[in-house]
């Protein structure tokens, strides 16, 4: 368990402002000549990222090779808040899909240059390296840092309440250093590009930044994301996507 300074509760206070708070079988031939039956070809994972839906080649080229498992956030337009989620799992034959799950993502839709601040979500791909929540581990194999400064007051852009929407994150590794707690505030990129973006809670509304779930996907997808299986966010308005 990853453990912070007493001044996590002031970094949460701050993230608030700027983020969100089978192959085929083979057969065999029936003529007078018998011969064994041709093995069936192997099929090769280089290939697989082509099999995932919506995706154009650009943002293909940007899946690392070892990556096994794919977080797929398709928003459903430029300016809308509205996304679907899927996870993806790369087995020997391609591309498996899981449940598809709504969610919310930034008030104005996505960006391809986030600032601090302008409410949009980051198009683009990451990696997921970190979690941690308000609330104790649900048994996930990310490191975990569970900390009152996941706290999360006030209420949301439609009045809803924000409480319990850091309940349970995953950070998304958007200007920030991977290996660290979700509240860490090392911003690489610089504080004007924002940050604190995070996968998390949803409370019935849009975020800052944010792509927030259902409580019960949240534990889900925490429960599914193994390390070993390098897993990425692959995040975006569709348009985008298909580049």
């Amino acid at each position: 368990m990853i453990k912070h300074s007493s001044r996590v509760a002031l970094l949460a206070a701050s993230l608030l402002l700027t983020g969100c708070g089978g192959g085929a079988a083979a057969t065999t031939n029936s003529s007078a000549t018998s011969h064994p039956p041709a093995p069936a070809p192997e099929v090769s994972l280089d290939v697989a990222p082509r099999q995932l839906p919506g995706l154009g080649p650009r943002t293909r080229a940007e899946i690392p090779r070892e990556t096994r498992q794919i977080v797929l956030v398709t928003g459903h337009g430029r300016d809308s808040s509205q996304s679907t989620v899927v996870l993806y799992e790369r087995t020997g034959t391609g591309w498996q899909a899981g449940a598809r799950w709504p969610a919310h993502n930034a008030l104005r839709g996505w960006t391809d240059h986030h600032r601090a601040g302008d409410l949009r979500s980051p198009v683009g791909v990451y990696t997921l390296t970190d979690a941690g929540g308000l609330l104790r581990d649900p048994g996930t194999r990310l490191p975990y840092d569970r900390s009152i400064g996941f706290n999360a007051p006030g209420t949301g852009f439609e009045g809803e309440p924000l409480t319990g929407s850091f309940d349970y994150v995953i950070a998304i590794d958007y200007n920030r250093k991977p290996g660290t707690s979700p509240l860490d505030w090392t911003r690489p990129l610089g504080a004007g590009r924002g940050g604190g973006i995070w996968l998390h809670v949803d409370h019935d509304g849009p975020t800052h930044g944010c792509v927030s779930l259902d409580r019960a996907h949240m534990k889900d997808l925490l429960r599914a994301l193994d390390p070993d299986a390098h897993p990425v966010v692959v995040m975006g308005d569709r348009a985008s996507l298909a580049r």
